[in-house]
């Protein structure tokens, strides 16, 4: 289901010059209502519904209602973002809700080897094998 905004939650970002939920679409659906301040999503039948626009609101004023495949019909779920993780609350249609957290990052930004515990790369560009085979596979 493509996102859509809670009108009596939005508020515009504060009248900036563009939207948080403008910024962040991947396909420029997000559009400010210049006469009630409010965001929409100009072209729901475009959404691919990847939830950039209900991660970054600052308002939680944008949802996505999940398909039935993955949640019940009739429910809600809204992720909310931390530094660390980020949870996500799905409310059903009796009003429960259920939450699940998911870490970001489980490791320093930048502290990554991108070469460890790999062999170096060889440079025999005959060598039918690729870089990160095992010795093993050699020949």
């Amino acid at each position: 289901m493509p996102s859509f905004v809670i009108t009596g939650k939005c508020d515009g970002c504060k009248s900036q010059d563009r939207t948080a939920c403008q910024y962040i679409c991947p396909n420029d659906l997000m559009v400010l209502d210049l006469l009630t301040n409010k965001a929409y999503n100009r072209a729901v039948d475009m959404c691919w519904e990847c939830y950039s626009c209900v991660k970054i609101c600052p308002t939680q004023a944008i949802e996505v209602r999940g398909y039935a495949d993955f949640m019940p019909a009739g429910a809600v779920v809204q992720p909310l973002r931390s530094t660390d993780a980020i949870m996500w609350a799905v409310r059903f249609r009796n009003n429960t809700m259920r939450r699940f957290k998911f870490p970001i990052r489980t490791t320093p930004e930048g502290s990554i080897e991108p070469d460890a515990g790999f062999p170096t790369a060889s440079d025999d560009l005959n060598d039918p094998g690729l870089r990160t085979e095992p010795d093993s596979l050699r020949r």
